[in-house]
């Protein structure tokens, strides 16, 4: 008789009254055993023998595969999406790993170093520098909430500021330290109160798969209760990167710029000072976090109810302007050059924090001839913006940039293309070398259309080259000062990135955007208006439709013009002062609403109300001036209330009609007198004076130093 068991460990053979056994080395034990066990049953039957023999070698060779099923598993690392906010995870301390692809904006963080526990885990590991975008395991620590948390860019991620936070976290590498045991499943805050009723539900839901990946199921789990526990996990399908990329070749290069220089400059690829992403594109575009959720119809409830406290950026309301890059496209630029543009371009971007509340940026391109590339409205964010520029392509051709300048002027500012009419037109026009024609006369309409234009000139012309120069000087020419305000002189495009907070700095500071100042649209302009008895009802509506007539020739909105109004008798009244209302229509429509008063005339202590109740609210870079109208001679003495609006800086014009005192008004009106008082005889006529007070106004305006 011969048996065959197991995994070729032992063979036995058996006769009566003989035992043979053949045993491999590595089971000399259990070979033992079975000679032990042989002796005691030489004398049983042979049948019987063999039917011991299989029973006892099956039993052995089943507690083999017992002792390899009971070693110990390896320690499992839960995986948790970029998006996953640490204040979501009621575990301590805990070890994660991070996916691929959490470098994106739009996983936001709060802080440096130590971070708000609203923000994304994954994002505050890379921007503290212990993981980059390829992922990989962290360890995070939970400490105290702060009482501030300042934001940063480091490591290819913008950090935001946040005044304070309940809860904070750290991160470090994730190495597991000695005796300490790390949760294998994460376990997640609830949204409801603790009264909720606890309830669990769990859904699974198969995304289709993405051609050229095999799709995994995705089980989604949903916790509610006081102190619910669990973990959500989450098998991703990752599609394969998209590769390709298209180039356009570029027109010949103009004679008189500078030669040899585009295959130079198109061999190389440029590195900013900033950190870039390694995230692919594609591989963004395919995937995004949280799309599974949407598909299948469910929504987490946690989500649901801390959406409203996020504190979602809007834009940087400190610099709500509307800004123009007028970019360098020529052929001269090269192709490596212009993609260091391009990633400025991109840097600027992320800088101003991009949004509705906040700045408006769009973008156009010249050569030959001007093109927008998108408007203000296109992008309005960062992120957004920064895909877009990634994709502009170089037109090519001469270095027309006062064509673009006069293009930008009559184009690019309108209502249809985003112009919001309440922040400053700014254009920043970047040059290569110098361009190919003449900017000053276009530079100056745009500033008398309200467009502050600042120019960053790259690598500007060698002695050499001067003779090619069209314009000599023409950056100064360019810009309303001469003071280095609007103007940047980099002397390698290499570095350009070095100007990114200089000029970001510069377009916000909105106190000092004065070259699109203009008689129109720089003043705070506050109307003294005679409500005595002497004037009339009939009269005072005259008088009122001429205070409307005078405004409706001026800008007006927050950050241009501003109008408030003062009625005066023996009391004084406040109509409306200067941050009321922003609009021409609503300052309008104020005024008509304003109601005749009646009584005496003290136009002295309407002049000193007047100081305390408008210009002192008045801004510090706008004009101040005072339109005072009267019929008739004051009762209280003015010559004190106008020495001190005239040292406070206020510029007062004094309108008198019918029995108004000529020498009273001189005494009121801004030296020279005769360029700030007039007199008329009726009512009637005042609508005659319209023109020449906005004459005067200008004229006053513009006698003004400019540098």
């Amino acid at each position: 008789m011969s048996q065959h068991l197991g995994d070729n460990s032992y063979r036995i053979r058996v006769f009566p009254g003989i035992l043979f056994v053949f045993i491999h080395p590595s089971q000399h034990i259990k070979g033992a055993i079975l000679i032990f066990m042989g002796i005691v049953v030489l004398t049983m039957k042979a049948s019987v023998i063999e039917m011991f023999l299989v029973l006892l070698a099956t039993g052995i060779h089943s507690n083999k595969d017992m002792t390899k099923k009971i070693k110990r598993p390896k320690l499992t690392v839960p995986q948790i999406n970029c998006d996953v906010k640490a204040g979501k995870i009621i575990n301590p301390e805990f070890v994660v790993k991070c996916p691929a692809g959490c470098q994106d904006p739009k996983y936001h963080v709060y802080g440096t170093d130590i971070y708000a526990s609203y923000s994304s885990v994954c994002g505050a590991a890379i921007h503290s520098g212990v993981l980059d975008n390829s992922g990989g395991k962290i360890l995070v620590r939970k400490v105290a909430g702060q009482s501030g948390y300042k934001g940063s860019y480091s490591n290819g991620v913008q950090s935001l500021s946040l005044p304070r936070w309940r809860e904070s976290f750290i991160v470090s590498e994730g190495k597991s330290q000695k005796g300490v045991t790390y949760p294998s499943a994460l376990t997640y805050s609830s949204s409801k109160s603790p009264a909720a009723k606890t309830d669990e539900t769990t859904k699974a839901y198969q995304k289709p798969p993405v051609p050229g990946t095999t799709a995994q199921p995705v089980t989604l789990t949903q916790i509610t209760g006081a102190t619910a526990t669990g973990a959500a996990h989450a098998s991703l399908p990752k599609p394969s990167p998209s590769a390709g990329s298209t180039s356009s070749s570029l027109g010949p290069q103009p004679v008189g710029l500078r030669s040899g220089e585009l295959d130079l400059w198109a061999t190389s690829t440029y590195t900013s000072g900033q950190n870039s992403p390694h995230a692919d594109p594609g591989e963004m575009d395919l995937w995004k976090p949280g799309s599974v959720l949407l598909d299948a119809g469910f929504v987490p409830k946690e989500e649901l109810s801390t959406q409203a406290l996020e504190p979602l950026s809007q834009g940087d309301p400190n610099c709500k302007i509307d800004l123009s890059f007028v970019i360098d496209g020529s052929s001269s630029i090269g192709k490596r050059r212009f993609r260091i543009q391009k990633q400025f371009l991109a840097d600027v971007a992320q800088a101003l924090d991009i949004g509705p509340a906040g700045p408006l940026m769009g973008i156009v391109q010249y050569g030959d001839n001007p093109s927008a590339q998108f408007n203000l409205r296109t992008h309005m964010n960062s992120r957004d913006l920064r895909t877009a520029i990634e994709k502009i392509t170089q037109r090519g051709g001469l270095s027309n940039a006062g064509r673009a300048i006069s293009f930008v002027t009559k184009n690019f500012f309108s209502k249809a293309n985003g112009n919001r009419g309440s922040a400053p037109n700014v254009a920043v026009v970047i040059v290569d070398g110098w361009p190919t024609d003449k900017v000053e006369e276009a530079s100056r309409f745009a500033r008398e259309s309200g467009i502050n234009i600042f120019f960053i000139t790259i690598e500007g012309a060698t002695e050499n080259e001067k003779q090619y120069v069209v314009e000599p000087n023409f950056s100064h020419k360019a810009v309303c000062r001469t003071n280095g305000f609007y103007s940047l002189n980099v002397q390698s495009w290499f570095s350009l990135h070095k100007t990114v907070q200089a000029l970001v700095k510069r377009v916000c500071d909105t106190d000092r955007l004065a070259c699109s100042k203009t008689c129109l649209n720089s003043a705070d302009i506050g109307f003294v208006i005679d409500g005595s008895s002497s004037v009339g009802t009939g009269n005072f509506r005259t008088v009122l439709q001429f205070v409307a007539n005078l405004s409706k020739e001026f800008e007006i909105s927050d950050i241009d013009t501003r109008i408030g109004a003062v009625q005066y008798t023996y009391e004084q009244r406040l109509e409306f002062g200067f941050d009321d209302y922003n609009t021409k229509s609503d300052i309008l429509n104020a005024i008509k609403r304003v109601g005749y008063w009646s009584g005496g005339t003290s136009t002295g202590a309407a002049i000193n109300y007047a100081l305390e109740q408008l210009f002192k609210k008045s801004k510090p870079n706008k004009r101040k001036l005072m339109i005072l109208i009267t019929d008739g001679r004051s009762y209280d003495d003015v010559r004190i209330p106008a020495m001190v609006a005239h040292h406070k800086g206020v510029i007062t014009y004094a309108i008198g009609v019918a029995w108004a005192a000529q020498d009273e008004l001189e005494v009121i009106a801004t030296h020279p007198a005769k360029d700030h008082s007039f007199f008329v005889d009726e009512f009637d006529n005042l609508y005659k004076f319209v023109p020449k007070v906005i004459q005067n106004i200008c004229t006053e305006f513009n006698s003004q130093p400019r540098n």
